[in-house]
């Protein structure tokens, strides 16, 4: 239908008036659709990207592909049914702990909880939240329509889940042009939703009608930051946006030696975050900021450009328009290295720019590519000195505020602690990643979502997605693992990969005991396997 038409259908006094128990079976309902059209939305996602599942070559690819269309809606789904049942019980959902984090702040703990503690033991989820932790009822907010823009380079809008059983509003959809067809296939999983209209899909070429329409309450955009200013410029209507940015990883100069092990785990992790789904991902880290004098430095370096080119399957960048950006990084960095991944996929080129200084082009701007930087901060290699200067850095130099990453060895962190406490909650970013990488805050309902630039300039977007126990005044979302966890997003097989994303996929779906043991038995299994199997 078109925007006016799918903002005629949705009703949001009737979708106020529904019980909690009405909310639960829809829930389910749609949770059952998910799975039930896994394959279609797979197949429409690896159409939109170019990738072939048959071809095994490309596995790791339609692995990626289902990672990033049947993981964030179904994780949403099952952490929303959870929020229901209690509301059904009398007994709401609860955060694991809160504690006061200085400053006027409490970081309240939100997972990982249920079996996902035996996938994630070792990890702590934590909502940082400026002020006495206050939390509204869905039922308490005002609801309203909102419209859901969906990004290009995700067929899969949690926004939608959000909107309607946290915020309480009815929802009309409109998909990236390029994500069409996974669009329609998404209608017929929401289809209970739609039936009682709480929901509605509009075509991808209605965007302009759609977000000037006066009744609209909200409009929630994941996109390019000009993109975003356009719709503010052309509509009065509050826009809660999530667009990207120029994200660091900050790798702190140890008390002692890294092992060997250990500087290859964190390389494998590296080389996977910047290449995954061809660099077009917002959460990806671009910047890796070390410190010059830092003695492993150079090996470490080293050891990503072996994880790029050996270790790690290359991954075909196919979003439209990067391969201008790229080639605008090669222009202004022509001393850049170009590092072919082994099995030669078609676009999986990486340009690592080492030592690109403080200023400059590489700092700027947002790849959304294969692009990798790093900067040599000239501070003393210890972390007391270097965690504070390249979190100033990083706060001060870098655009967005997206999400940011610390690496830092577990001897380490434990003999400064106040120093990575402080990093943590100086860093302007929505996300923080202390040994993990942010997407596993993109991926986790109980966190919040985006730059929360909020008084400052419009970059990486206002406002945040996520947030299900409805905290107010969430300032950031901060997850702390182990350094070297079995937990990390490492890819190094190509079929390994696609196995344990199905697993990982379906698991996310129904998070049943039988579908956590599978997702176990194949992590363990795909952690021997090597990047051309």
């Amino acid at each position: 239908m078109k925007a006016t038409e799918a903002v005629d259908w949705v009703d949001p006094a009737r979708w106020r008036a529904t019980p909690a128990a009405e909310r639960l079976r829809l829930l389910r309902l749609v949770q059952a659709n998910i799975d039930r059209h896994f394959d279609e939305l797979v197949a429409a996602d690896c159409r939109a990207k170019g990738i072939d599942p048959a071809n095994p070559a490309d596995a790791h690819q339609v692995g990626t592909s289902v990672q990033r269309v049947l993981v964030p809606v179904p994780v949403n789904v099952a952490a929303a049914i959870d929020l229901y049942e209690g509301l059904v019980r009398g007994r709401p959902l609860q955060p694991l702990a809160v504690t006061p984090a200085g400053d006027g702040r409490f970081d309240v703990r939100v997972s990982p909880r249920g079996k996902d503690r035996l996938l994630n033991g070792d990890r702590t989820d934590v909502l940082r939240v400026v002020g006495e932790p206050r939390r509204v009822d869905p039922y308490a907010k005002p609801g309203g329509i909102v419209a859901v823009l969906g990004a290009g380079n995700v067929a899969s809008s949690f926004e939608v889940i959000r909107a309607l059983f946290v915020d309480g509003y009815v929802v009309v959809h409109k998909p990236h042009p390029l994500n069409e067809d996974a669009d329609r296939v998404w209608e017929k999983v929401l289809q209970p939703l739609i039936d009682v209209h709480a929901a509605a899909f509009c075509p991808a070429d209605e965007g302009p009608v759609l977000t000037r329409d006066p009744r609209l309450s909200k409009i929630y955009f994941t996109g390019g930051t000009g993109s975003a200013k356009a719709i503010m410029e052309a509509t009065d209507t509050e826009l809660v946006s999530e667009c990207g940015g120029n994200n660091p990883c900050i790798v702190v100069p140890g008390d002692r030696p890294w092992t060997d092990r250990e500087i290859r785990h964190q390389a494998l992790q590296i080389a996977t975050i910047v290449t995954i789904s061809g660099g077009s991902i917002c959460g990806r880290t671009q910047t890796v900021v070390t410190s010059r004098h830092w003695p492993q430095r150079r090996q470490l370096l080293d050891a990503i450009t072996e994880a790029l080119r050996d270790l790690t399957p290359g991954s075909s960048t196919s979003y439209p328009g990067v391969d201008k950006t790229f080639a605008d990084f090669r222009d202004a960095y022509p001393g850049g290295r170009l590092i072919q991944p082994v099995d030669g996929r078609p676009a999986s080129q990486v340009m690592v720019i080492e030592d690109v200084g403080t200023e400059g082009f590489a700092l700027e701007n947002e790849a959304f590519c294969q692009v990798m930087s790093e900067v040599a901060l000239d501070v003393a290699p210890d972390a007391g000195t270097f965690l504070p200067a390249a979190a100033e850095f990083a706060n001060d130099k870098l655009l967005g505020t997206l999400a940011a990453t610390i690496l830092i060895d577990e001897d380490t962190r434990k003999a400064h602690a106040a120093t990575v406490d402080r990093a943590v909650t100086e860093l302007r970013y929505g996300a923080i990643g202390v040994n993990t990488m942010p997407p596993v805050v993109w991926t986790n309902p109980y966190l919040i979502w985006g730059g929360n630039e909020e008084g400052r300039e419009f970059v990486s977007g206002r406002g945040n997605f996520g947030n299900l126990l409805g905290y107010e005044n969430a300032e950031k979302s901060i997850v702390v693992s182990g350094f070297t966890s079995p937990g990390h997003l490492i890819m190094t097989s190509k079929r390994g990969w696609l196995d344990l994303s199905t697993r990982l996929a379906r698991y996310a779906i129904r998070p049943t005991w039988t579908r956590l043991f599978a997702l176990a038995f194949t992590a363990t299994r795909a952690g021997f396997r090597r990047a051309g199997s």
